[in-house]
């Protein structure tokens, strides 16, 4: 039997110190879900320090999330980009995060484009993007993966009447960008030592 292909062969390791945790995924969705001018405020208090440190990620994903896509696929990708940035926000805080360069957007949309042609090159029962991903950030592909399905799914109404479908490859277009942004934002966290260092080196 052929040993099983796990770990990605074009897309990079996450480095153990920069995988989120599920307890800070787990707080920030149950404030996301507030329903309050103070939680909405907040969010655009998020969305807006995104912009400002993140410059060119921010705007890969608006970019993303101006095409004419589906309502429903739109709000998930609006509240995924948020809630995958606070949790590196607030598991690492600012001095670990690097700003990530437009080079290392592209390498990154390259590597998971390679990735996915190399899966399915496989034949058999190859692993998918999915997997790779999941390995390498299991915490926030398994939240992830819980909204994509709630959205594909449809929600129930208070007369139990279902949504209806939305538009599976408007999801997947999103889901794509959010996985761009998890991997771009994984590789951009600094370890401990390397954060201090560079702490000292702004202050010089």
């Amino acid at each position: 039997m052929a040993a099983m292909w796990v770990r990605g062969a074009a897309i990079r390791p996450v480095p153990r110190y920069a995988v989120v945790d599920a307890g800070t995924l787990e707080k920030i969705e149950r404030e996301l879900a507030e329903d309050s001018q103070g939680s909405r405020d907040e969010l655009d208090r998020s969305f807006a320090r995104f912009e400002s440190t993140q410059p060119e990620l921010a705007d890969a994903l608006s970019q993303l999330l101006t095409r004419p896509l589906d309502e429903a696929a739109l709000a998930l990708g609006y509240f995924l980009t948020i809630a995958v940035w606070l949790a590196f926000e607030r598991t690492f805080g600012a001095t670990r995060i690097r700003e990530v360069s437009q080079d290392a957007i592209d390498a990154t949309e390259e590597a998971i484009k390679l990735e996915e042609e190399l899966r399915a090159a496989q034949g058999g029962e190859p692993l998918d993007l999915d997997d790779v991903v999941s390995i390498e950030q299991p915490n926030l592909l398994a939240f992830i993966h819980n909204h994509v399905d709630a959205v594909l799914e449809g929600g129930l109404h208070d007369d139990d009447s279902r949504s209806p479908p939305c538009d599976v490859d408007d999801v997947r277009i999103v889901y794509r960008g959010v996985v761009l942004l998890t991997l771009c934002l994984s590789h951009a966290v600094l370890p401990v030592d390397g954060a201090a260092r560079n702490s000292r080196e702004l202050m010089a």
